[in-house]
């Protein structure tokens, strides 16, 4: 076998003869290099040269970095001749053996798609088994294809065999049956419970197509090859075929090869003991044009990782190709970071084909970029237009204007040292090259112009195998799954760089007025993502000194409590309630609270429901500290010592004392009896939570029981 890997620079003279039979680019320094993957047949080396994907290659994109190395030890011109001074280990010739069935079967799928650009793909005829002429080395992809061709074109020997194997199946040799078995007579009548079937001797025909199709069997569920059997035997699955595959098939090949005489039995058997011995040659009729090329294997790796990641067709009509021109690679619509029950938001994708250890260009990075302002755009023209989404992604909240994170990822191919093809790949990598931001304000994260991207590497061999094997099942179970995986990374990275809180207004807080008029102050910084609209996720940049003040005023107004994504909000609210909050006055002085004993509060409470409220004052310590500290009274709080019968409110302007003379008639009085009254104003239907507030803790005696009294606000906090 030749081995070429794409886009190496050789050097012309080391693989002229490997390059006869194909077109390869030639640069201003006389190099050579080949811009296909794939499969051909050498007429002129009388050998197959398969060319591999770049991803084996590593180094070479820096001075520093060294020469381009195959599996990373290897110039790609030592290993150009695989039958001469071969370096490679047992395992990596085991692998390249192997190899080419993915990247045959991954070319075949993309071709029958006819989504996809069947144009660079050139294809002709593989493999012919028969009498001609013997290959230096066969592939295994030559054998399974000689294997499947067979079944194809000897349908007529099958039957035929079939036919013998079955003929007088169900006879019963009555000879043997009377001389050697119990006969029961009932009614004068003969009755053997056991008749002697005339087959009885092991027929090698039948074993050697039970182990044919057996292959055809595992190939087809282990490549996604068409199994194509037509005859209906129990064949040899599982571990019992893995121990045929680890050497009882060529043993037991060898105990049953002299039982075939005919040619058809004999081209069968080769067949068999050539792919359990996966070394052994076997004769191949050659052409000239015999290909399996792909040109631009870059389309194919974005059409693999679109099956696998993609929604096809896009979410709600949008297009791949963009109103500036450019091509998104993958989109899908999938639960959003912050609630995923309550809201989707897109995922954009885009596959790079690169070298191992290539770095993303800048370049690359900004366009990146751009295709998410266009998706933002595009959503945003379908609610502008009066229409919705069917995905119900919408990604600005016109409440906050705030707008939905969307997760922006690079997918670049790794090939696995171990050449495992189980095993993803996809993990957490070094943050500080594998994450990007680009952002015009800080500590805005909910942002359309902070636009996040991530950068995944992902085993190409796994998702080439995936791919070729085609199980619709195994796609959909990858999918969901490796979309899960990203939406939790992509969680935790932020997480790293933001704190996240759930927040609702205080009682008595318009939310919507509030941001209206804040709106600077937390423009970028809150979102509606919950089903609950009155909660708001808040995200402040972890390391930013301005996020602790920020937060502290909106203390004020909201609960606020961290609230993990993906995390269920309500909890981080009822959490956030049961610590209590310090009710702001309308000016930091007004910390004094007007405790005034009223029982059957709701029954009165419609005298007073225009705000106003006269508190009548005795000649009693209580009421003189009330007149002292008129200026700092900032609240009032109707009660009944007891903490669960409160009512508080928030004064809306200073307090006033009047004698009962100069009243207004209209203003309700809590009792009739003083000469000396305090004029209270509040906001009514602003109610304020006063859950955590004791008014127990307030000092009375059994004279002062009903009278009204003064308190700080932070005294009555506390459990009493």
């Amino acid at each position: 076998m030749r081995i070429l890997i794409e886009e190496y620079q050789y050097e012309v003279a080391a693989i002229k003869d490997v390059l006869y039979g194909i077109d390869p680019l030639t640069n201003i320094e006389g190099k050579v290099s080949i811009h296909y993957v794939g499969y051909y047949y050498n007429s002129l080396l009388k050998d197959c040269v398969f060319i591999l994907p770049k991803v084996l290659l590593q180094g070479g994109e820096k001075p520093t970095d060294g020469p381009e190395l195959a599996f990373g030890k290897y110039k790609p011109e030592e290993i150009a001749n695989l039958d001469e001074k071969n370096p490679l280990s047992q395992r990596e010739r085991d692998f390249i053996y192997k190899f080419a069935v993915w990247i045959y079967r991954a070319i075949v799928v993309y071709k029958n798609d006819k989504r996809n650009d069947s144009s660079i793909i050139y294809h002709a005829q593989i493999a012919q088994v028969g009498k001609g002429q013997r290959r230096l080395s066969n592939t295994y992809l030559d054998i399974l294809l000689s294997l499947m061709q067979f079944n194809r074109e000897n349908q007529d020997f099958f039957f035929f065999i079939l036919k013998n194997l079955h003929s007088g199946f169900n006879k019963i040799n009555w000879t043997r049956t009377i001389s050697t078995t119990t006969v029961i007579v009932q009614r004068n009548r003969p009755i053997y419970l056991n008749p002697v079937n005339k087959k009885r001797k092991i027929n090698f025909d039948e074993e050697l197509l039970i182990i044919f199709f057996s292959i055809l069997n595992y190939i087809g569920d282990a490549y996604g090859f068409s199994k194509e059997i037509s005859c209906q035997f129990d064949l040899i699955k599982g571990k019992q075929f893995e121990t045929y595959l680890k050497g009882y098939g060529k043993t037991r090949l060898l105990q049953i090869k002299y039982k075939y005489f005919s040619d058809k039995a004999l081209e069968l058997w080769r067949l068999c003991f050539a792919f359990f011995d996966e070394s052994r040659q076997i004769f191949i009729n050659t052409e000239q044009k015999e290909y399996l090329l792909v040109k631009n294997f870059y389309i194919v790796f974005e059409a693999i990782i679109d099956e696998l990641i993609g929604d096809k067709p896009l979410p709600d009509g949008m297009d791949k190709k963009q109103e500036d021109g450019k091509i998104v690679d993958h989109l899908f619509s999938a639960p959003s970071l912050i609630d995923g029950k309550a809201k989707q938001t897109y995922y954009i994708g885009d596959s790079k084909y690169y070298k191992i250890g290539h770095e993303l260009t800048s370049e690359s990075i900004y366009k990146q970029y751009t295709y998410a302002r266009n998706v933002i755009q595009w959503n945003l023209d379908i609610f502008n237009t009066g229409r919705k989404t069917e995905s119900s992604v919408r990604l600005r909240d016109d409440v906050t204007e705030g707008y939905n994170i969307i997760p922006n990822f690079f997918i670049s191919a790794k090939m696995d040292t171990a050449f495992d093809y189980s095993n993803d790949g996809i993990e957490k990598t070094d943050r500080k090259k594998n994450k990007h931001k680009q952002e015009h304000f800080k500590n805005r994260l909910f942002d359309r112009d902070t636009l996040l991207l991530f950068h995944y590497d992902v085993n190409f061999l796994f998702v080439l195998s995936l791919y070729a094997r085609n199980s619709i099942s195994q796609k959909t179970q990858w999918k969901q799954g490796i979309r899960d995986k990203f939406r939790k990374e992509i969680q935790d990275w932020l997480q790293k760089d933001y704190d996240f809180y759930a927040m609702q207004a205080h009682p008595g807080v318009d939310a919507k007025k509030y941001i209206k008029e804040h709106f600077q102050e937390v423009l970028g910084k809150i979102y509606t993502p919950f089903k609950d609209d009155t909660v708001f996720s808040l995200a402040l940049e972890s390391a930013n000194p301005e996020s602790d003040l920020i937060r502290t005023e909106l203390k004020k107004f909201f609960y606020i409590k961290k609230c993990k994504l993906g995390s269920d909000p309500a909890l981080a609210i009822n959490a956030a309630k049961a610590e209590g909050y310090v009710p702001i006055p309308t000016e930091p002085s007004k910390y004094g609270v007007l405790m005034v004993m009223m029982e059957d509060y709701d029954s009165k409470f419609g005298k007073f429901a225009d705000g106003r409220i006269a508190i009548g004052l005795k000649m009693t310590d209580e009421s003189m500290r009330i007149l002292e500290s008129i200026q700092s009274i900032g609240f009032i709080l109707f009660h009944t010592r007891k903490d669960d019968e409160q009512h508080m409110f928030a004064l809306t302007s200073p307090c006033e004392v009047h004698p009962q003379s100069s009243l207004d008639d209209s203003i309700y009085k809590n009792i009739n009896t003083a000469n000396l009254y305090l004029q209270v104003s509040f906001d009514s239907s602003a109610e304020l939570d006063s859950s955590f507030i004791h008014s127990s803790k307030a000092h009375w005696t059994k004279q002062t029981r009903y009278d009204a009294q003064y308190e700080i606000i932070n005294r009555l906090l506390s459990e009493p």
